[in-house]
């Protein structure tokens, strides 16, 4: 990797990789990309405020807006949704918008004021002075990238851009990845982009970006399902398994980000419910164990007296006693994932998972011979 240039430049050198570097010209920062936290050192630390104005040091920090709207649960609490894929995640990082001419310039007259550092990208924190040369006064700065032999150099600006229509973007790194070497391919510091365009990187936000962006926020019932015998069953009788209607609903979340027109609607929509009893002397209903979530939002068919003998739509036959340890009875809902955005866009994203486990005690039936 490319060693240290002039006083003032940011720089990174081999030892990156095993320690933060501090530069006294300038003050320039940089986390390690392996095994450290990507926060600048905590007394020097900025702190964001919602009009955006402080240089904000929080990676995970994103403009984008969420909007969760219509569908849940009408009882239980939530909680977060699982790919079914495990080799499928939303982005790890990405460019947004985040300072207008006018803003930047105030924010580093701020940083002044304070002599603190300010985050020009996800992993570096520059001084005032760095910002100065840059932003104001038109000195190029490196870039990195941790795939590349050499840096990229970006050009200076003179003024902040002041009077120009536009904005200065900068990487963002979904939150709980900020020590994700993959965060690392978001390297750029923060750059201009002209009003009404998108920048020409792998890493610019599209609408895909956003649907993803809004499934990590997603959030479904922990609705336990209904049983009979609730909670204790006997060898050989079937336990039914049922929702009324109305308990599972459509969620949908709404994803946008200011001053680039785009957003997107993910959509996850209930769909099947899948019965493990916890052992393998069970027989399921279906056998498959995969019970269909109606329109309606139910599932199965509630159980009415006079109905033990019969076989359930929706259920679990176990054929051994749990002798003491209840077994565990989990309950999987899948959830289709949709999405639409800006110009038209849509698709289908992995499916999601949600379960919930209930202990499941099962006794055998006693009789006497006379």
């Amino acid at each position: 990797m490319p060693g240290l240039t002039s006083p003032g430049r940011t720089t990174w050198v081999a030892a990156l990789a095993a320690g933060s570097l501090l530069w006294a010209a300038g003050i320039a920062h940089a986390d390690k990309p392996v095994g450290g936290e990507t926060k600048p050192p905590s007394e020097s630390r900025p702190q964001g405020d919602a009009d955006g104005r402080t240089l904000l040091a929080s990676v995970s920090q994103s403009r984008i807006r969420i909007t969760h709207s219509g569908g849940g649960t009408e009882q239980g609490s939530m909680d977060e949704l699982t790919s079914a894929d495990p080799d499928w995640e939303p982005p790890v990082c990405w460019y947004e918008p985040v300072f207008t001419p006018e803003a930047l310039k105030s924010a580093v007259g701020d940083l002044e004021k304070n002599g603190g550092l300010g985050a020009v990208n996800a992993h570096e924190w520059w001084s005032s002075g760095i910002f100065v040369d840059h932003y104001d006064k038109g000195e190029p700065q490196d870039n990195f990238d941790l795939n590349s032999a050499e840096n990229s150099t970006a050009e200076g600006y003179e003024n902040y851009n002041v009077g120009k229509d536009g904005m200065f973007w900068r990487s963002v790194v979904r939150k709980g990845h900020e020590s994700d070497i993959r965060a690392w391919d978001c390297g750029r510091i923060m750059f201009w982009q002209d009003a009404g365009t998108i920048p020409d990187d792998e890493h610019a936000p599209t609408p895909e970006t956003l649907a993803a962006y809004a499934y990590d926020r997603i959030e479904v019932p922990k609705t336990e399902v209904e049983l009979k015998p609730e909670a204790r069953s006997t060898v050989n009788l079937p336990t039914w398994v049922w929702l009324d209607k109305g308990t599972f609903k459509e969620v949908m979340v709404r994803a946008e980000l200011p001053d680039t027109g785009l957003w997107a609607e993910t959509t996850a929509k209930p769909v099947a419910l899948h019965l493990d009893p916890g052992t393998e002397d069970a027989e399921t209903y279906p056998a498959s164990g995969d019970c269909e979530i109606d329109g309606d939002g139910s599932i199965g068919t509630p159980y009415t007296k006079g109905s033990a003998d019969k076989t359930p739509p929706c259920g679990i036959r176990y054929l051994r006693a749990s002798a003491g340890d209840p077994y565990q009875l989990t309950a999987s809902i899948t959830w289709q994932i949709s999405w639409e955005g800006t110009g038209g866009t849509g698709g289908d994203l992995p499916d999601g998972t949600f379960e919930t486990t209930q202990d499941m005690n099962v006794q055998e039936i006693q009789s006497v011979n006379r």
